[in-house]
């Protein structure tokens, strides 16, 4: 069928096209019959643009689009006119113009959709998954996915403009232990034998290093087989980055570099930096996790001090098991009724909490069940230290340290909730958080882990401690947080062999084992490696909150449900017995 190319965009013409003669090509958002004049809303990606088909004006193309409805793919040809005195549509770009038609091709006719093609649709989201590419068609994902490209192209020149390389690295690599699951990929040629794909390129990108690549980013596909959230996906992109002969504070220049542009171009804010820093004590201590949303103040206080010659003997018993005591202010929340309270306090035991302390407070005093078990002293120092006043609620839990904070920070964040403190014009807040603790012991296992990866070089100063007291090591490593969501993380590389093997032993990995897994590192690093470090970005996550979206789903083209389904394409699906046959792999 033969049809002309157009001349512009459903987005682009404007009343100093008045007069001419254009070609626009399209889908058919909205029809309106009005006594023999039919308007149609032409709509491509660019925007949308009102064509009318009037029987005075070309009798031809007005019988052709008696047959038009939503969705229809035509061409037609026209006349670029003002529109009527008040018929204009200040809402959209063309809204001053529009064409009148003298030819109309059909380029495809279209069955109707199972939902309406715009951005308040009303359907579930596996509707939406299972016709994505009619999900597509909506206005708001349009512009998430040119959100996301806008990011590629700022991302790519800012480096290419700071020396970096663009190195792809393999797809099909060695299966090794990086905190997830790996998906692996059965060899044809080596029998029994599997490739993993790639957590993410870690290894690859210390060996550039090692090969004197000195400034290394990539855009990458990674992949780990683990339970799915609204943040997380089976396959997701990462900003790798990674720089030799460079310390900590070289890193957080060259990303802060990156963050003040991609703020600037994609938010249009300018971002002040140096960024804020807080340890990984300070976060947990203050806001209850490791990546804290610092866009309301409400702020946790460590009270064992307050209580440290209590008679109260919870509290005693969890000073001296070198608990915590950690308390917060609800402002203004002091008439909550006991229905309330009770609302609350059950949320926190169902984090695993025993219990939930309150407290009113009233003009120099506080009115609670435990009251009569503190003294005046304790109930004075505890409100200047959490800096309460009448009319406020306090809320305090005591326990195993990290388990009492985690309860606590989550309470912040259901509280910021009830008060309605995140504002959606709230400022973005963005940090780094610093000093992890290298390892984190598994109760179950009886092991240690590696907060990060095997790879994370300990804080210097803590080398030493390897051996003797694995637990108070800290990592030199770094995570850059966005309204309480990680969006990067990183850290200072092992490159010495000896040192790297120490981590392995702290790791209860064996000689065997870490040869078997992990040799070819090892061995590059008998060459001369560098020392280095870099970070990777959560490209998804980034690109979901800078297009104020709560799901990485709507950022990305064709994602998977919860359950790591494909419903449109009905990916994972089974394959037939010959392939299975030719891969050595028989299913029980």
């Amino acid at each position: 069928m033969y049809f002309k190319t157009r001349t512009h965009t459903c987005g682009e013409l404007r009343e100093s096209h008045i007069g001419e003669n254009v070609v626009l090509n399209g889908w058919v958002d909205t029809r309106r019959d009005l006594g023999g004049l039919i308007f149609i809303d032409l709509r491509d990606r660019y925007g949308i643009t009102q064509i009318v088909f009037e029987p005075n004006f070309s009798k031809e193309a007005h019988e052709s689009a008696g047959s038009l409805r939503s969705e229809f793919v035509i061409s037609i040809e026209g006349k670029v006119r003002k529109r009527p005195e008040g018929t204009e549509n200040p809402a959209i770009a063309t809204g001053q113009i529009d064409v009148m038609v003298n030819k109309l091709i059909i380029l495809n006719e279209a069955k109707t959709p199972p939902f309406p093609i715009r951005d308040d649709v009303d359907t579930s989201e596996d509707i939406r998954l299972k016709y994505r590419y009619l999900d597509l068609r909506r206005p708001s994902l349009q512009q998430n996915m040119l959100l996301r490209h806008k990011m590629y192209q700022l991302v790519r020149k800012y480096f290419d403009e700071n020396n970096f390389v663009e190195v792809e690295t393999p797809v099909l690599m060695k299966s090794t232990p990086e905190g997830a699951r790996d998906y692996l990929v059965p060899s044809r040629l080596h029998k029994g034998k599997f490739y993993a794909l790639p957590q993410s390129p870690q290894q690859y990108k210390q060996l550039l290093m090692v090969s004197g690549l000195d400034r290394y980013f990539q855009i990458v596909k990674c992949f780990r087989d683990e339970d799915l959230r609204a943040d997380r996906q089976p396959e997701f992109t990462q900003i790798d980055v990674e720089m030799s002969f460079i310390d900590q504070e070289n890193i957080f220049e060259m990303v802060e570099g990156l963050m003040k542009i991609l703020f600037k171009e994609i938010l249009n804010q300018e971002l002040t930096i140096p960024l804020p820093r807080l340890t990984f004590d300070e976060a947990l201590e203050k806001y209850g996790s490791d990546k804290p949303d610092l866009r309301f103040d409400l702020e946790m206080v460590t009270l064992n001090h307050v209580f440290e010659n209590t008679s109260f003997k919870v509290f005693q018993d969890h000073i001296k098991n070198k608990g915590i005591i950690t308390g917060m202010t609800a402002p203004g929340c002091g008439e909550y009724t006991r229905n309330q309270l009770d609302v609350i306090t059950d949320f926190v035991k169902k984090l695993g909490a025993g219990g939930l302390i309150w407290m009113r407070v009233k003009d120099n005093d506080l009115e609670a069940p435990i009251a009569k078990f503190l003294t005046d002293e304790e109930k004075k120092n505890l409100i200047q230290a959490l800096k309460a006043k009448p009319g406020d609620l306090i809320f305090i839990l005591s326990g195993s340290r990290l388990k009492a904070l985690s309860i606590m920070g989550s309470l912040r964040l259901e509280m910021a909730r009830r008060l309605d403190l995140i504002k959606s014009d709230s400022a973005p807040k963005l940090l780094w958080v610093t000093d992890f603790p290298l390892l984190e012991w598994d109760e179950q296992t009886k092991r240690f882990y590696a907060m990060h990866h095997p790879f994370t070089s300990p804080r210097l100063e803590d080398v030493e401690y390897m051996e003797s007291d694995p637990a108070r090591v800290h990592a030199r490593a770094y995570d850059l947080v966005l309204n309480g969501t990680e969006i990067a993380g990183g850290s200072i590389r092992i490159h010495n062999a000896d040192l790297q093997a120490k981590m392995f032993k702290a790791l209860g990995i064996t000689d065997e084992e870490a040869e078997y897994k992990f040799g070819f590192l090892m061995n590059a690093f008998k060459f001369g490696a560098p020392p280095h470090g870099g970070i990777a970005f959560g490209f998804d996550r980034m690109a979901m909150i800078f297009a104020g979206e709560s799901s990485i789903r709507e950022v990305i083209a064709f994602p998977k449900t919860a359950s790591a389904v494909s419903i449109m394409d009905d990916a994972p699906s089974t394959v037939g017995e010959d392939q299975l046959k030719e891969l050595h792999i028989k299913i029980r």
